[in-house]
């Protein structure tokens, strides 16, 4: 199998925003969107006295074709996360502040299932097969999976920068 990455970007964020939605959010958005199978691998959180620091990872992945499958790797960090409370229209309520930074990372994974990996010829004959026959196709399934991880931090961001605004 050969995996490698054709997209990293992060984005970052200060203010106003209520944690629960923007992880429904952005997990309803990737699998919605993009059709990844999206698990997550890690989540921790530490109490610094009334302030929560939050790591996630998540990974998606989704199987093109036979040969060609998408890997997404998110990885979420909240600093300084406090739960406040704000008035919107004539109504307290309760929120959080804090700091966010997400991590996105994509890979676009050729022969995922080792086919072609069993003898030197064979891989030989991968290598002519990538550089020949489906080299446009390779192109436009990373530029397609360019677009939809930096479509995915736009629209994070975007939901973060709504948000603040309440």
């Amino acid at each position: 199998m050969e995996k490698e990455e054709i997209f990293s970007s992060k984005v970052k964020h200060d203010g106003i925003f209520l944690f629960k939605d923007f992880y429904k959010f952005c997990y309803d958005w990737l699998t919605d969107e993009t059709g990844l199978l999206v698990a997550e691998g890690k989540y921790a959180e530490k109490l610094a006295g009334d302030a929560k620091e939050i790591n996630i990872e998540w990974e998606g992945t989704k199987k093109i074709t036979d040969y060609f499958k998408y890997s997404v790797k998110v990885k979420f960090r909240i600093l300084n996360m406090k739960e406040v409370e704000i008035m919107q229209g004539n109504a307290k309520i309760k929120t959080n502040k804090g700091s966010v930074e997400i991590k996105t990372s994509g890979n676009l994974l050729r022969d995922y299932d080792g086919k072609f990996e069993k003898t030197g010829f064979q891989k030989f004959l991968r290598s002519i097969y990538e550089k020949w026959v489906i080299a446009s196709r390779i192109e436009q399934m990373e530029d397609k999976l360019i677009g939809k991880c930096d479509e995915f931090l736009n629209q994070a961001k975007a939901w973060l920068d709504l948000e603040g605004r309440k």
